[in-house]
């Protein structure tokens, strides 16, 4: 699971003056402070009457992404930069008020794979017929709201315009945002995929992106599992990637330019470059064990090897010595074995690249 931390907003729906919604909101982030913490979630409260979202007077359908006005790219940033969202919301007349039916409206790829949870607050029904009214609009954006919810009777909870103290509440709060936390990770994938800067894959469904110190946790395990048949060939634990911590990983991420291989929210390959000189160093191909075979290896080698730029004379890279597979391989796409200066129990392979 990668490390980068989930970012909720809890959006205060209600603009009429006077309106109960910016102490309830402030309820939900109290109640939630705690454990948010705990989670490493950023809680961010954002009242919809502070966007100064008019009545959409974008000209573009919100699919095209094209938005010519500043506050529809400051809101567009915003909900792009979210993981989850936690409405807190009245019901007017059966239904969720028009401020928030606005702000979804505004955006579309914005809010895809994403999960919503629902605060309401009402008379009769608590505000659920709100809920109910925006959940039929949420589910056409691809937003994926929660079972769980907290729904607020103003004449039992509400004295003298604050919410009256309740454990019960408080953990009703507590347990949707546990919710939307798990719900939000599982969508990742899903979100990542779409986001531009990845490339399709070899494997349907699969998809390329550039890895980063986020992702240390999970190229860890994958440096775990790949290295171990090069130790077996060259009779020695001397390898970095299989002792190399993650805190260790996620430095030389920052360093390196790496992409990895993802289907499902799971790594299945990655492939490291950078330019020293005039040489391309190309390393750190990996594939899970269960999918080699399948033309994974070559696809990242030539992914990496696309990395280098009009000033690359040659792609250089490091193999055991006795990694036999590895060497063949190498030298089967192309690759010679040089004079390099390279880790003990190396050698050096270089491939020289044609000019274009």
């Amino acid at each position: 699971m990668s490390t980068k931390p989930l970012r909720v907003l809890v959006l205060s729906c209600s603009t009429r003056p006077g309106a109960l919604g910016p102490a309830v909101a402030r309820w939900v982030v109290d109640a939630v402070d705690a454990h948010a913490a705990e989670l490493g979630v950023e809680v961010v409260t954002v009242p919809l009457g502070e966007l100064n979202l008019p009545f959409l007077d974008e000209e573009e359908h919100p699919s095209s992404g094209v938005y010519r006005h500043e506050h529809t790219r400051r809101w567009s940033a915003m909900v792009e930069a979210a993981d989850g969202f936690i409405a807190v919301t009245p019901e007017y007349n059966y239904g969720m008020p028009a401020t928030l039916k606005n702000a979804l409206d505004y955006l579309s790829a914005e809010w895809a794979w994403k999960p919503i949870g629902f605060v309401s607050y009402g008379n009769t029904s608590a505000g659920t017929r709100s809920v109910q009214h925006a959940k039929q609009v949420v589910t056409t954006l691809r937003l994926v709201p929660l079972g769980a919810t907290v729904a607020i009777r103003i004449g039992d909870s509400v004295q003298q315009g604050r919410l009256r103290p309740d454990a019960t509440r408080d953990a009703a709060a507590v347990a949707l945002l546990d919710e939307l936390v798990r719900v939000a990770h599982c969508l990742r994938p899903m979100r990542v995929r779409a986001q531009a800067g990845t490339l399709p894959g070899p494997l349907p469904g699969s998809y390329l992106r550039r890895l980063t110190p986020h992702d240390a946790p999970e190229v860890t395990v994958l440096q775990r599992c790949c290295w171990v048949e090069e130790a077996v060939a060259n009779d020695s634990l001397d390898i970095p990637p299989l002792h190399e911590s993650p805190e260790e990983v996620r430095e030389w991420l920052a360093d390196w330019q790496t992409s990895g291989l993802w289907l499902d929210g799971r790594l299945l390959g990655m492939v490291r470059t950078r330019l020293v000189g005039t040489d391309l160093h190309l390393g750190r191909l990996a594939v899970v064990p269960d999918l080699r075979g399948r033309g994974l290896g070559r696809w990242l080698l030539r992914t990496g090897e696309l990395a280098a730029g009009q000033d690359s004379r040659r792609v250089l890279l490091f193999t055991g010595a006795k990694s036999q597979h590895n060497i063949d391989f190498y030298q089967r796409e192309g690759y010679r074995t040089v004079p390099a200066d390279g880790p003990d129990g190396t050698i050096s392979l270089a491939k020289d690249l044609i000019p274009a």
